[in-house]
């Protein structure tokens, strides 16, 4: 795997190692063997993100113990020896907020708050690195130093107009990962960042999303097993998308030296920005129709109908109040002229019926509720009341023209007169003729 994490000189990556060979990484204050391997592997990603965050501790103090020089960079390295386009990648900088994520011991975030102008917040999760970061840019201005696991800083944080990253994203799970960062980066914001697609080994990635263990060979000799997500582009891609952000340019960096096969990608990509609306005019326009809803409720017993105090036999139903669904309406509109109770969720939109009354247009939604508790009464104060369950076969005359619509387009076998309407259907056979219970 790669010890390119935080841009320092290390031994080129080694091979993949074989799960069943992996053992338990050194715990904070353990010396890592210098003669061999030490890892840790778990079932799940959540265990292998444990064990990155042991090892990139481990990594992090061994770096202390050896005093291992901090070398000062003049431009992002992206790739192996530095291959890659450097910061104009990144674009201008000047002002903008930027994350660097796993930014080990803040090389890079340095560089760019000091030669760039930006204002850069630098995350790892390794104590050990960011005691390196603080030691050596603690008091750079522009740059602040923070550790924290990487998604729990991407939850809490305001937006970033920028976030690039060097090789630590195939560290952590995609699925946990990539709706954070997407979330994170503001509308029309650019993520950079590179992962492996081939170990030196020669052991390209994958097309399943899940880790394996490859090795991080350390300066002075040793080495250790971390667990890394080495995707394909596509697959890379894909996932990016699917949380909502756009791949622009894929550039492959390989290593230069002979015999290694160590490859990169550097992915750039951005989250598109939002598509605005407005209003032509801030006067609020013209009344032209009127919006309700009919509720057909109908069960073993028949269908429930009532009398409004002008005599006309209606369904159940009421006028659209503003910032209510039309499922919420019908169940509103239920509860207070029968008393009965549903949820939205067991409303079933019939379709919506269009026609005339003098000038105005009318609009009516028929819904067909599936489930409701209690039974019908009158309530105080409403202009409908007597309910009564009626067969289909047996319905009364003197249905209200509206409620009349809404039946034969329930079920267009019934026998009822009524003025014609437009009628566009929303649900299919099936669910319009669900009864309810």
């Amino acid at each position: 795997m790669t010890g390119r994490r935080d841009g320092e000189d290390i031994p080129r990556e080694g091979q993949k190692q074989h799960p069943s060979e992996v053992t338990q990484a050194p715990r904070e204050g353990e010396k890592a063997p210098q003669d061999g391997t030490t890892a840790a592997h778990g079932d799940g990603t959540a265990d292998a993100e444990k064990v990155n965050a042991e090892v990139w501790h481990a990594y992090g103090a061994h770096h202390i113990r050896r005093a291992t020089p901090l070398a000062e960079v003049e431009e992002i390295g992206w790739g192996p020896a530095g291959t890659g386009p450097g910061d104009d990648v990144l674009g201008d900088l000047t002002g903008l907020r930027v994350l660097d994520l796993g930014c080990g011991p803040g090389r890079h975030a340095a560089h760019l708050a000091r030669a760039r102008g930006a204002a850069v917040d630098a995350v790892d999760a390794s104590p050990t690195q960011i005691e390196r970061a603080r030691t050596h840019y603690g008091d750079l201005p522009g740059l602040r130093l923070i550790q924290a696991d990487a998604v729990a800083h991407l939850r809490s944080s305001a937006p970033y107009d920028v976030i690039y990253s060097l090789s630590a994203l195939h560290f952590i799970d995609p699925h946990r990962l990539l709706p954070a960062l997407a979330a994170a980066l503001r509308p029309g914001g650019r993520l950079c960042f590179t992962v492996l697609h081939t170990n030196s080994a020669g052991d390209g990635p994958s097309s399943a999303v899940t880790p394996r263990p490859e090795l991080l060979r350390l300066a002075g000799g040793g080495e250790l097993t971390c667990l890394m997500w080495v995707l394909t582009p596509k697959l890379w891609e894909d996932l990016l998308a699917r949380y909502g952000l756009r791949v622009e340019k894929v550039t492959a960096l390989d290593a230069p030296e002979d015999g290694n096969h160590a490859s990169y990608r550097l992915f750039e990509v951005r989250r598109p920005a939002r598509i605005t609306s407005r209003p032509r005019t801030a006067r609020p326009p013209v009344p032209q129709a009127a919006a309700g809803v009919g509720i057909v409720v109908a069960g073993p017993r028949g269908l429930l109908l009532g009398r409004h105090r002008r005599g006309t036999i209606e369904l159940p139903g009421g006028t659209v109040e503003p910032g209510e669904s039309l499922e919420r309406t019908a169940v509103r509109e239920l509860a207070e002229e029968t008393g009965l109770h549903a949820d939205p969720a067991d409303v079933r939109l019939l379709g919506m019926l269009v026609d005339q009354v003098g000038d105005v247009v009318r609009i009516t939604f028929g819904a067909l509720v599936t489930r409701w508790r209690g039974e019908p009464a009158d309530q105080p104060g409403e202009r409908v009341g007597d309910w009564r369950w009626w067969p289909l076969d047996a319905l009364p005359s003197g249905l209200f023209e509206c409620s009349a619509q809404i039946l034969t387009a329930w079920r267009p076998g019934l026998p009822i007169d009524h003025p014609p309407a437009h009628f566009t259907p929303f649900a299919g056979p099936d669910a319009a003729d669900q009864d309810g219970k």
